[in-house]
């Protein structure tokens, strides 16, 4: 009876002592660091690998250094230009300071989370509509830099942020298309006005070369008549040269008289 309680006896023992070896031996993994605790003050970062804590005295806090991606919900944003629109992005970061990330903050995911919230809606709403659909790589820059300044006293970098979606509602969609349409028929009208008055600055230019060269003209008007007979036209006008215009006094002066003329 004696040897059948000793046995149960050094059997607990023998459950015990394993069962806390198991709670002293952790095992994390390579993207895992623990963060250790001696009676509630903060020892040692350890890890990755086997590492050995004293039960009931110190504790280990996991802590996964790994990149998160934070989904951001949808915000309700006023640009600068008075325009209502819901914006949501997705935010990637990880911890780089376990220490910090475990004692400076209860939970940094979820700060984060809030902080990315907030942040947004700041630095949207100082640029217009325009400048959120046309200048989204600037705008995820500054907001990044923002979030990254302020989550580094909790041990996170945040190392990319970008916005997803910039909802707008109807009404706007149809002036932004307008507005668009407009831009479209002004550039349209400048172009055309430059267009003209580039031609018309080429034929000042060639106006003066042929009246420095007579026969620069003529040869303006052989390509004309060439030009004009090649589209199958039935009459043909040809132009008469103003410097035979002062001839034509002498040729009437040189005419013969009438035979009445000649009878008186």
């Amino acid at each position: 009876m004696d040897f059948l309680f000793d046995l149960g006896f050094y059997g607990v023992l023998i459950v015990f002592a394993l069962a806390l070896l198991a709670s002293a031996i952790k095992i994390l993994r390579e993207y895992e660091r623990g963060v250790v605790f001696t009676l509630g003050r903060f020892t040692s970062v350890k890890g990755p690998g086997l590492i050995i804590i004293i039960p009931f005295i110190q504790q280990a806090v996991r802590v996964d250094l790994r990149v998160k991606v934070l989904d951001v919900p949808s915000q309700d944003v006023i640009s600068r230009d008075n325009v209502s629109v819901r914006v949501n992005a997705v935010i990637y970061f990880r911890v780089i300071d376990p220490e910090r990330a475990t004692i400076q903050v209860e939970d940094f995911m979820q700060a984060t989370s809030e902080l990315a919230q907030t942040t947004l809606r700041s630095v949207l709403g100082k640029h217009e509509l325009d400048e959120m659909l046309s200048e989204r790589d600037t705008l995820n820059r500054d907001i990044q830099e923002l979030l990254d300044a302020q989550t580094d006293t909790w041990g996170i970098k945040v190392s990319n942020v970008e916005i997803k979606h910039v909802d707008v509602n109807e009404s706007m969609i149809r002036a932004i298309a307008r507005q668009a349409e407009a831009e479209r028929e002004r550039r349209a009208k400048v172009i055309n006005a430059e267009g003209e008055a580039q031609a018309a600055e080429k034929l000042l230019e060639a106006a003066q070369i042929m009246s420095k060269d007579p026969g620069a003209m003529q040869l303006r008007y052989l390509s004309s008549l060439n030009i004009i007979a090649g589209e199958k036209n039935s009459t043909i006008i040809f132009p008469f040269p103003m410097e035979l215009a002062s001839l034509i006094p002498a040729v009437n002066s040189a005419k013969p008289p009438l035979s009445s003329d000649r009878e008186r």
